[in-house]
Parts: structure tokens; C-alpha cells; sequence
């Protein structure tokens, strides 16, 4: 876990079950959803926005269900910038039970994009040093 170094830890809500009794799968893609949000928090993106209107776009997102959570119980998302190209990166998630299994993998491919001129544009060097800090 440590090789990941954005945490971010949720509870699992009873709302999430479904018909077998263990979270549903649709829930998984949430928790990567707010793991995601946190990490562009942490990495300095949202600010960036604020000052520029550039900012992250998903692209896309896939995830490896591994073992079956179930409420109650609590999870660790944790997360790692993958890989800076050009014009995208990618954040690689991990989701843990409370006893520390792997539960999840999951992958998302962000693109740096221009909200004025709606086309994507290069990752800037300042932003390529930060992301790269969550390697």
C-alpha cells in the first residue's frame, strides 16, 4: 500500500448492497469516481481550473473486480499517477478491505483539456513535476 501514496478512506453504506448481499459493482466505480476527485484535489488540479479552465477529463476508466466487500465495513482507496504523456496521464486505484486484502483494481486515463477552446492541450513542465510527485 505504501507504494500508493494517496489515500483516501470511505465506508461502505448498507444502500450499496445488492441482491447477493455483498456492494454492488456500480458501487466500486464510485468509490474510484471519489478516490479520482481526491486525487486532482491533492495533486493541485482543481485550482488550476479555478485560474486557467483547463483542467482533467476522464477519458476512461476500468476496473478488476478481486474480492466481494460487504457491509458493514470500511475501505481504503488507494491511489498513483501511472504514466504523463503529452496531453494525458493516468491514475492507477486500489480499494482494500479492513483487513488490508485487495479487493479492486482500477484504471483511469485523464486528459489535460482546454474548456475554452474544448479541445485537449499539453500537460504543462509545472504540471508534469507535480503529478510526477505520485508516482
Amino acid at each position: 500500500m505504501n507504494d500508493f501514496p494517496i489515500a483516501l478512506d470511505l465506508r461502505l453504506d448498507w444502500s450499496e448492497m445488492d441482491l447477493f448481499g455483498h456492494i454492488n459493482n456500480v458501487s466500486y466505480f464510485k468509490y474510484v469516481q471519489a478516490s479520482r476527485v481526491h486525487c486532482w484535489e491533492v495533486c493541485g488540479l482543481a485550482a488550476s481550473f479555478s485560474e486557467t479552465k483547463t483542467g482533467p477529463i476522464l477519458r476512461s476508466t476500468t476496473c478488476e473486480f478481486l474480492k466481494p466487500l460487504h457491509f458493514p465495513g470500511n475501505i481504503s482507496v488507494r491511489a498513483k499517477i501511472d504514466f504523463v504523456k503529452n496531453t494525458s496521464f493516468g491514475i492507477h486505484h486500489r480499494i482494500y478491505n479492513e483487513q488490508g486484502e485487495l479487493c479492486a483494481e482500477a484504471a483511469d486515463v485523464i486528459v489535460w483539456f482546454d474548456f475554452n477552446a474544448n479541445s485537449k492541450t499539453l500537460i504543462t513542465n509545472e504540471l508534469r513535476i507535480e503529478l510526477t510527485k505520485y508516482t
